[in-house]
Order: structure tokens, then C-alpha cells, then sequence
């Protein structure tokens, strides 16, 4: 069967590369065409658009850059018409991929979301859409499924797609692992050598060095607002190891000039395209607000989490939200508690997130989170997420198109 799958962000890149392996198992003569990026090139999918050209952010962004995203949007419709998939498939990158909904039921096209866009947060009016034009939800967390059946969706938990690659990835990624990089206020040579920074999670030890990950986000806006404020925290904590991770999509000259403008610690270096590696070699992290707290919290890494966007952007948004949510990161929404620190808007600065990254350090804050990230992993059910998406998918239809 033909493919056509439909991401505008790495995370939905690397859950559409899951989804695609997935796909060839059961049907080995699966033809993919993709909105994506390397990770679905990998996997053989034909790239029709990369995530770059799509990476819009906040609602000011959105209203500057319209014609672009309608060029898009024309430019998907007439690719997918050319194309002719048995199957359309949406992963999260809402505003865009609804519009694709709308007009793909029209066309009488096998529809599946996976990977839900976080309609129970704000605009859930969404719902309705979702209820006409897509056939079926396949969703992450597992609060969605019951969520989606309240409103008259039939949606399918088929897990979280972070299970299995952070498993895969924390079985050859051994503690201790050396993080060589790009250098940038650098480590020593002999600092870097493997098996000298081994993450601890004892109460009683708290090492002179220990390795931090930055993870500012992806997105160049975010980048900019967030990684100077990151940087500047860790040069008060000078006596630990500092490690950004670059985005796939930011040139490594970008994160150069950020840091020669900002305050940066001593002990720092970039890596690109090695989040993984980062986080499995890390003993705590200050991660901008999205998929990557999730990512985090799989890898048992205690955790701040910061976001600060646009004012104008910023406001809509809460506006939008209203009292439905309390939390932004992934980790509280799962729990339905405080279990990271969130540093949201003007709670983001210097002061705040150096003393949160402080108290995750050592002592009784790290060992609660260290065990509420436990409980987490354990709420989150068993892997193989992409596997029984794939089957649903596959199987398409089971009764005619509402």
C-alpha cells in the first residue's frame, strides 16, 4: 500500500520513522511519501517537505507567516492528490494537519492521527473536526483515550513511542559514556574520558562534577530567549559539566553566537543530533518546555522546566487555555502533580531556575523526583506503541466513513 504521512517537527520525525519501521513489517511492500525529515529518510519514506520549511512558532508567527503555511497547504493537497495514498496519516502538528483533515474526509481518504494534538488543553473545539474527518485517534498518554471517548471519538491508546527508543537507546548507552562534542568553552581532554562522570542518583553523593544537559528547545525563537538565561544559571553552578544539545535543524554556528554572547560556565560544550546520548550520560537537566521533558523524564533525569514566548503569544494563549490546564510540561500533565519545577514566563530568570537547578542536584527534592519519575515511566504502560499503530492502520476501516 502507498503511505502518506504528514509531521512538522523532529519528535513527529522520529515517531514517524517508528511508525514507517512498523509498517514494513506488516506490509513489505509499504511505499512512503513524507513530510519529515532524516530520521523517515532513513527509513525510506520519499521526502515531499522537511520539517525546516515548517517550523512556525506561536500564534504572531503563524499570522506573519500565513502565506507560506497556505503555499504549504496547497502545495500538500496537490502532492497528495498526485500521489494517491491508501492511507493518510497525521502525526500531531495540529493547526496545519487539521486543515489536511478537513479536506483529505472530503476526498474519502483512510484518515489516522497519531499522536494526538493536545485538543484537552485549549481550542478543544478541535474535537468536533476530529470527530468528522479523522477515522481514527491513535493516542500517547493515557488520560486521552477516556478524554476522546466523552466527546464521542473513538480513540486507541496504543502507548507512549518514547518507551521504546529511550530503552533502545539506555541499553547502548552505558553510564559513563564520554560525550565528545563540538567545543566550544570546553571540556579537557582527560575530563572527557569515559567512565569518570557516572550518573548518581545515592542521597549521600553529590560529586563535584556532575554532567548537566541543556535542552533549549528547537525552535530558533525559543533558542534565543532560553539558552542565555540557561547558560547564564550554570556559570553560578561553575563546578559541573555542561552539555547543549544543538537541535537537527540549528546550524552549530547559531549556538556559537549565543554563547559568545552570553555568560557561559566554564566547563561547556555543544553536540548535535546526540539529544539521546546527552540525556543518558546526564545527571539532571534544564529542558525547555515540550517533548523533550518527556524524553527526559524517561531517562530518569531530575529536571527544570522553562518557557517563556512572546507576550502577545503568551497571553492568547493562557487566554485559550484558561483553568483547564494547571501544568505545561509533559511530566505534571502525566502525574496530575508538581513533579518538575515550571518556570513559566516571568518565573523564568536567572535567580529562579538557578536555585531549582540547585535542588536537583542532591538531597530530598532530587530523591522525590528521581521516584516520581519512576511511577511516570511505570504509568506510561509497556513499549511497542508504533507496532499497534501500525496495525491499526493497516487494517483501515472498519466501518463507513461518518
Amino acid at each position: 500500500m502507498r503511505y502518506y504521512i504528514i509531521s512538522g517537527e523532529p519528535s513527529g520525525d522520529l515517531h514517524g520513522s517508528r511508525l514507517i519501521r512498523a509498517l514494513r513489517k506488516l506490509d513489505a511492500e509499504a511505499d512512503v511519501r513524507a513530510w519529515g525529515g532524516e530520521e523517515m529518510e532513513a527509513e525510506g519514506a520519499v521526502l515531499a517537505k522537511h520539517y525546516r520549511e515548517l517550523a512556525f512558532m506561536g500564534i504572531v508567527d503563524v499570522v506573519k507567516n500565513l502565506p507560506t503555511i497556505l503555499g504549504n497547504v496547497r502545495f500538500c493537497k496537490r502532492d497528495i492528490t498526485a500521489y494517491r495514498p491508501d492511507r493518510l496519516i497525521l502525526i500531531d502538528y495540529s493547526g496545519f494537519n487539521l486543515r489536511i483533515a478537513r479536506w483529505a474526509a472530503k476526498q474519502h481518504l483512510d484518515v489516522s492521527y497519531y499522536i494526538s494534538p493536545q485538543v484537552w488543553a485549549w481550542r478543544s473545539g478541535r474535537v468536533n473536526t476530529i470527530r468528522k474527518t479523522v477515522d481514527r485517534m491513535l493516542v500517547i498518554l493515557p488520560f486521552e483515550e477516556a478524554w476522546y471517548a466523552q466527546r464521542g471519538v473513538k480513540a486507541h491508546f496504543v502507548g507512549h513511542p518514547l518507551l521504546d527508543i529511550v530503552r533502545e537507546k539506555r541499553a547502548s548507552s552505558p553510564q559513563g559514556a564520554s560525550l565528545p562534542g563540538t567545543q566550544v568553552h570546553g571540556f579537557k581532554d582527560e575530563e572527557q574520558s569515559g567512565g569518570k562522570h557516572r550518573k548518581s542518583d545515592g542521597p549521600e553523593e553529590h560529586p563535584r562534577k556532575l554532567t548537566i544537559a541543556i535542552l533549549p528547545g528547537s525552535r530558533t525563537q525559543e533558542i534565543t530567549v532560553g539558552l542565555p538565561i540557561m547558560l547564564a544559571a550554570a556559570a553560578r553552578l561553575p563546578e559541573h559539566h555542561y552539555v547543549v544539545a544543538a537541535a537537527p535543524g540549528q546550524e552549530l554556528s547559531f549556538y556559537d553566537e549565543l554563547v559568545a554572547g552570553a555568560e557561559p560556565p566554564p566547563n561547556l560544550v555543544v553536540r548535535k543530533g546526540a539529544t539521546y546520548d546527552i540525556l543518558a550520560a546526564a545527571d539532571a537537566a534544564v529542558v525547555t518546555s515540550g517533548t523533550a521533558t518527556l524524553e527526559a523524564a524517561l531517562f530518569g533525569v531530575p529536571q527544570v522546566v522553562c518557557y517563556r514566548g512572546g507576550t502577545i503569544n503568551y497571553a492568547i494563549a493562557k487566554r485559550l487555555v484558561g483553568s483547564r490546564v494547571k501544568y505545561i510540561s509533559l511530566v505534571n500533565l502525566i502525574m496530575d502533580a508538581p513533579v518538575v519545577t515550571e518556570l513559566v514566563q516571568a518565573d523564568f530568570t536567572l535567580h529562579k531556575l538557578t536555585d531549582a537547578l540547585g535542588a536537583i542536584l542532591s538531597g530530598p527534592a532530587r530523591q522525590q523526583q528521581l521516584a516520581d519519575l519512576k511511577l511516570l515511566r511505570q504509568r506510561l504502560g509497556s513499549g511497542g506503541a508504533a507496532g499497534r499503530a501500525a496495525k491499526l492502520i493497516v487494517a483501515g476501516r472498519t466501518t463507513p466513513q461518518s
